[in-house]
């Protein structure tokens, strides 16, 4: 049976859009997985040192891959993209791809945190996550993600891309 998961997808590196709009397509390709739902394109404002801002948005995918290959495919991803092992926390990159939900498994590995440990934090993640799974409940947390945008401190600028 296929499991129900969200993606966060970022790029503040290049050509962002066309770096987002390549991992889409990579995340497609993915065996044993097939892309249900995409939230529109947001720019946002970065976190930390950065000064290049960010294109980002979520994914929907099911898939039949545990979370660990899964994630093995997202760095494998990553890689073939050019990403570098970035040594500062929310340093530049070409792409990010984040496992932000897995049905309602909440896994604590060295590697892996399912429900990701910082999306709750996070202005632009649950913007285009609430675009597409307004409904979904962090399975840690008990709300729904719209319920835990309303609720949101961060007061970091997120807007639609203008394409």
């Amino acid at each position: 049976m296929p499991h129900q998961v969200y993606i966060g997808i970022g790029s503040n590196l290049g050509n962002k859009k066309e770096n987002y709009l390549e991992a889409l397509t990579r995340i497609g390709r993915i065996p044993k997985t097939r892309i249900i739902k995409e939230s529109s394109i947001y720019e946002s404002e970065p976190l930390g040192e950065s000064k290049e801002w960010y294109v980002n948005g979520v994914v929907e995918i099911e898939t039949d891959l545990k979370p660990d290959l899964l994630l093995q495919k997202c760095k494998n991803i990553e890689r073939a993209m050019g990403r570098k092992k970035v040594r500062k926390r929310w340093g530049a990159r070409i792409i990010d791809l984040d496992i932000l939900l897995y049905d309602s498994v909440k896994l604590e590995k060295k590697n892996l945190e399912i429900p990701h440990p910082e999306m709750h934090k996070r202005k632009f993640v649950l913007v285009p996550l609430s675009e597409i799974a307004p409904q979904v409940i962090h399975p840690i947390l008990g709300a729904t993600i719209s319920e835990l945008l309303v609720g949101l401190k961060d007061n970091k600028r997120v807007s639609l891309l203008r394409l």
